[in-house]
């Protein structure tokens, strides 16, 4: 099993910036892809970027150029810079961390961006 902590999220004016964390503890060696999702109201779960063991990241066409993933292994966290935010990223924030078929969750964190 792997445990999924995310911290970082809150209310910020449009144009600022926000720093997402997520900590994994557990069967962690399983693990070699984590990532960033977001939920809006009423919108499916969506990928906002990935992160691979070997560093290799992939981005979702409304994060490239605004959000960094990065992560540091001495800490098992995985972060996720964002600015220029919109209010469009307006959503709730899940971390994600897969190996093989396996996948796990965040309990997730909110992330509200006003006009």
């Amino acid at each position: 099993q792997v445990q999924l902590v995310e911290s970082g999220g809150g209310l910020v004016q449009a144009g600022g910036s926000l720093r997402l964390s997520c900590a994994a503890s557990g069967s962690i060696f399983s693990i070699n892809v984590m990532g960033w999702y977001r939920q809006a109201p009423g919108k499916q779960r969506e990928l906002v970027a990935v992160i691979r063991s070997g560093g290799r990241t992939n981005y979702a066409d409304s994060a490239k150029g605004r959000f960094t993933i990065s992560r540091d292994n001495a800490k098992n966290t995985v972060y996720l810079q964002m600015n220029s935010l919109k209010p469009e990223d307006t959503a709730v924030y899940y971390c994600n961390a897969a190996g093989g078929e396996t996948m796990y969750w965040g309990q997730g964190t909110q992330v509200t961006v006003s006009s």
